[in-house]
């Protein structure tokens, strides 16, 4: 026992550490399956930081705001209770077929991007079923959709809890669809919200690698392990770039209480 404890020591691990980047969330959800349309979502400013690090920096006094470009009117975004959290100070409803612009300015640099509304399809149904994967004990959901025969579409799932699965219409244009999800058996008897979102090719691809970093039991939303860079651009100096997305998807969304 003695000859163990003498061996022990304390190794310290040097982790290299980077100057931390700006990192901007903007994704807006636009309910156009309800009456009346509505728009949710917000614009979350914070900053990288070392790997080892708990907790999330978040930014404050950015100045921020989205321009139509179609008409050049401007909607202002101001920092709400929730520290970084930027929220609109008038309607922000976006259309079909119209560019915006995000902009945020922040210690003297200027980040911009521009998105567009981008369409999905409603979903048909959702309901619990009872088949199980390996464990055994997961709860299934099964649910269903119809594809826009008309377009190539990029669908974002969110299954609540952080849990989401992009799905692309390779194999199934124009059709009706159906596929399977699996949760553990710990949200039994919880009220779940399923929602299917419109999004573009490139931002299928981005989320699609950042799910694959963040893992099933992360937050693809938090600060990414690696720089994955999105659509905003640093137009001051273009090399201290930042990471975050700006997105605009048309979204719908089911509700479930799943049983024991």
């Amino acid at each position: 026992m003695l000859f163990l404890y003498s061996c022990e020591d304390v190794i310290e691990v040097d982790v290299p550490t980077a100057p931390p980047k700006l990192v901007i969330d903007a994704n807006f959800e636009v309910y156009f399956n309800e009456d009346p349309v509505s728009t949710e979502g917000g614009i979350r400013l914070t900053t990288t930081a070392p790997f080892f690090d708990d907790d999330v920096p978040t930014v404050s006094g950015a100045t921020v705001f989205i321009t139509d470009l179609s008409d050049d009117t401007i909607i202002t975004f101001t920092e709400s209770t929730e520290p970084g959290l930027y929220t609109a100070s008038s309607p922000f409803n976006p259309q079909l077929g119209v560019a915006y612009e995000l902009t945020v300015i922040y210690q003297g640099d200027t980040y911009i991007a521009t998105a567009s509304r981008i369409p999905a399809v409603p979903i048909d149904n959702v309901e619990e079923g009872d088949g199980t994967l390996f464990g055994g004990d997961e709860k299934e959901v099964i649910v269903s959709f119809t594809d826009d025969g008309s377009r190539r579409d990029y669908y974002l799932f969110d299954f609540d809890f952080n849990l989401y699965l992009p799905i692309e219409d390779e194999f199934f244009q124009g059709e009706a669809f159906n596929f399977s999800y699996f949760y553990e058996d710990t949200i039994d008897n919880r009220v779940v919200t399923i929602k299917i979102l419109g999004v573009d090719e490139q931002y299928f691809n981005y989320f699609s690698i950042l799910n694959e970093q963040s893992g099933q039991e992360g937050d693809p939303f938090q600060a990414p392990p690696s720089e994955l860079r999105g659509n905003i651009i640093n137009t001051t100096t273009p090399a201290k770039y930042p990471l975050g997305y700006f997105n605009i998807s048309e979204t719908d969304r089911f509700e479930i209480t799943l049983t024991e």
